[in-house]
């Protein structure tokens, strides 16, 4: 399996002090935002009220950086990558797609412009990231193609029809999950996937001692991910084509098992 995408164990204490010793510049932001997350974690004990809560701070600031574009051409970068990689792996007009944590439509509006009107769900537990994303689709002038946009409490998806969407995609949504609510996306995703259909959910790796960073960025061996998703009747694979690409996180395909 290539390792280029493998995070070192960002939690532990030599790698703290070292990257502080790196980058003494970034130290009292990284406190900034260590403090404030303490404090939203205090008021929200649940991850999914608590991670509601990040998003909303985020997205005061910057709706762009909060769903992990520092920059206008990052985030447009980002977004052209996904929407490339679906294409080139099948994704055509004619499918329904389900973006699960769809932002302020980073790569949503790519999918939006290439579905045919109506066929793009996008889902996202921040209503405040769904308002940029309305603004997103004013930009792109997409209003006519009539996505849909909802808010969740959960994963569940229970809302949703059965055997509905030919792609369901996850990007960046894992990497900021405990295990519980990834279990809860695998345990429901097979209900609303069409039969032929594909689940992509990219993730932080590790191939050392699974960890978490102030609640915020979970890293995961692909064994665990893989293992969750069988557990649920669910076929999953490594995309070890994705790993070419420049992004830090890596990949897993899910189908219907066979």
């Amino acid at each position: 399996m290539p390792a280029k995408n493998v995070t070192v164990n960002r939690a532990s204490l030599g790698h703290r002090v070292s990257y502080a010793l790196r980058h003494p510049g970034r130290v009292p932001r990284h406190l900034v935002r260590a403090t404030r997350d303490a404090w939203l974690r205090y008021r929200w004990p649940d991850h999914v009220d608590y991670y509601r809560a990040v998003m909303r701070s985020d997205t005061r600031a910057s709706a762009d950086a909060a769903v992990g574009g520092r920059t206008r051409e990052r985030w447009l970068a980002l977004g052209a990558m996904q929407f490339d990689y679906l294409v080139q792996h099948g994704l055509r007009p004619e499918h329904r797609i389900l973006e699960i944590g769809c932002g302020n439509l980073r790569a949503g509006w790519r999918f939006i412009r290439h579905l045919e009107p109506g066929h793009y769900y996008g889902i996202d537990i921040s209503p405040d990231i769904l308002v940029a994303a309305q603004d997103t689709l004013v930009h792109t002038e997409l209003q006519d193609r009539l996505p849909t946009l909802t808010p969740v409490r959960d994963l569940t998806l229970r809302f949703l029809p059965e055997a509905h969407f030919d792609v369901v995609h996850a990007h960046s949504v894992f990497s900021h999950s405990p295990l519980p609510v990834i279990d809860e996306c695998l345990a429901n995703v097979g209900r609303v996937l069409a039969p032929g259909g594909w689940f992509d959910f990219t993730f932080d790796r590790t191939e050392g001692k699974e960890h978490q960073v102030l609640r915020e960025d979970f890293y995961y061996r692909t064994e665990t991910l893989i293992d969750l998703a069988r557990k649920h009747g669910l076929a999953a694979r490594f995309m070890e084509d994705w790993e070419e690409l420049p992004h830090g996180q890596s990949k897993i395909r899910v189908t219907h098992g066979g």
